[in-house]
């Protein structure tokens, strides 16, 4: 059952409960009031009679006949009855054979002084009068027809109510619940023709500020990250065929040539060589790819701890010479010593930051013409200082930003191996990190790149 029916249907059953709720205590409140105003009146009627036949020591039934047919005669189907404190029947307007009141009841009457009874077929009041010494029990009935008429047309007009109230009902709530679910409607028509070919440029109408536009602004940000990840696919893999295919074709060129005619040992040697320099510059340039991808993810697809800089810088130095071997020198400075070890500590994903401090120190001995880096390890009070100086050529001040594209190289980088890959993913991690990665270079005088990390320090 679609949302908009279950809605109207909701709506018109507790709206048709509350209609019936107030019905049924409208009606029983104008049924209460008309019993107990019916009988008040009686038991004034039953005292009225009661003063009146009552005069000079003596029951004056005579008068009380003369007055019956004149005056008492309004109430409908009206009974009295006159009985002496002995219970002897004084009077009654009816047949005496008809009335024969239960001794029960008059002893009630006698003991209690009044007595009322509502019944189906008509209301009864009796009181015990006394005036000067002598006492009479009156008792009065009647069918209070208007009233009950009353209440009759009382119940057809509310039943009527109640039947055009449910009708109305289920149209308003209809037509309101239509307008409800409108713009659920906008949005599942909106999201069908969404496809991978217009991803990036569809977004659904977000029009006001309720749940369903905060609905719809969750899913333009859901559109937004996978569009984010589609992009982040294609660039990997037109980067991946665009880098990819130059090695390889050199590799395959090679060996083709090389198997074209018989060679010396030196010969199979240096092809193989060269394939083998070849195949390490496809290895880094593969690896640089993997890691560039994976900069691209979001910061929450990523887990962070509390990351010792220091110790970090340490670890990473060990690496680069190692793979420098006896040529690569890095040398590590505190420009001071911290108090705390939170102000050298920030909190970031320490395989990320691994990679960025690597391909730093790896380009300063790359440039460097004695392949050595220089790092200085520095605070304030929010940031983490790394700061990575090399002797390399330097870098143009035009190019100084142009160096953090993927794939952009320097003018004067052309000549040593690489893809241009490094820095990029550098900057990216810094981001991921709420950092800041800059580049502070003179042409002839060498580089110095400046990591900025928030610390943990409150």
């Amino acid at each position: 059952m679609k949302i908009k029916y279950k809605i109207a249907i909701y709506y018109t059953l507790s709206a048709a409960f509350l209609l019936i709720a107030f019905a049924v205590l409208a009606y029983y409140f104008s049924a209460k009031s008309r019993r107990d105003e019916y009988l008040e009146r009686l038991e004034y009627r039953a005292r009225s009679i009661g003063s009146v036949i009552i005069e000079n020591d003596q029951v004056q039934i005579g008068l009380l006949r003369k007055l019956d047919k004149t005056t008492f005669q309004d109430l409908y189907q009206e009974t009295i009855l006159v009985y002496s404190d002995k219970y002897d029947l004084l009077y009654t307007n009816v047949s005496d054979t008809a009335l024969r009141m239960p001794r029960t009841l008059l002893d009630h009457i006698k003991k209690n002084g009044s007595f009322i009874r509502n019944e189906s077929e008509g209301e009864l009041a009796g009181i015990y009068y006394t005036e000067d010494n002598i006492s009479v029990l009156v008792l009065v009935s009647s069918f209070d027809k208007y009233g009950f008429q009353n209440l009759q047309n009382l119940r057809r007009i509310l039943f009527l109510e109640l039947v055009v109230g449910v009708v109305l009902l289920v149209g308003v709530g209809y037509f309101f619940a239509r307008k409800m679910v409108q713009p659920i409607d906008r949005l599942v028509e909106q999201a069908d023709s969404i496809n991978a070919n217009n991803l990036q440029d569809t977004r659904v109408e977000i029009k006001g500020s309720d749940e369903i536009a905060q609905l719809g602004a969750n899913f333009n940000t859901m559109l937004q990250r996978l569009s984010h990840s589609f992009d982040l696919q294609k660039s990997f893999v037109s980067n991946a065929s665009h880098e990819l295919r130059t090695p390889l074709a050199a590799i395959i060129s090679q060996l083709q040539v090389t198997l074209a005619k018989e060679r010396s040992g030196a010969e199979y040697e240096t092809v193989l060589q060269s394939v083998l320099e070849d195949a390490e510059g496809l290895s880094e340039l593969t690896n640089g790819l993997l890691q560039l991808a994976q900069s691209e993810m979001n910061r929450a697809e990523f887990a962070f701890t509390p990351v010792r800089v220091d110790e970090l810088l340490w670890d990473t130095a060990d690496f680069v010479r190692r793979k420098w071997k006896s040529v690569g020198k890095v040398d590590i400075q505190f420009l001071r010593e911290p108090e705390q070890d939170e102000m050298i500590t920030c909190n970031g994903n320490e395989a990320l930051l691994r990679i960025l401090f690597i391909n730093l120190l790896d380009n300063a001995c790359k440039f460097s013409e004695d392949a050595s880096a220089r790092v200085i390890l520095d605070f304030n009070d929010k940031y983490i200082l790394v700061h990575m100086k090399d002797r390399g050529p330097g870098i143009p001040a035009s190019e100084q930003e142009k160096i953090f594209e993927p794939f952009y190289r320097g003018t004067n980088a052309q000549q040593v191996r690489g893809h241009g890959l490094g820095l990029s993913i550098c900057r990216r991690i810094t981001d991921l990190h709420n950092g800041r990665l800059s580049v502070f270079s003179i042409p002839g005088e060498g580089s110095t790149f400046t990591v900025q990390l928030p610390h943990i320090v409150a």
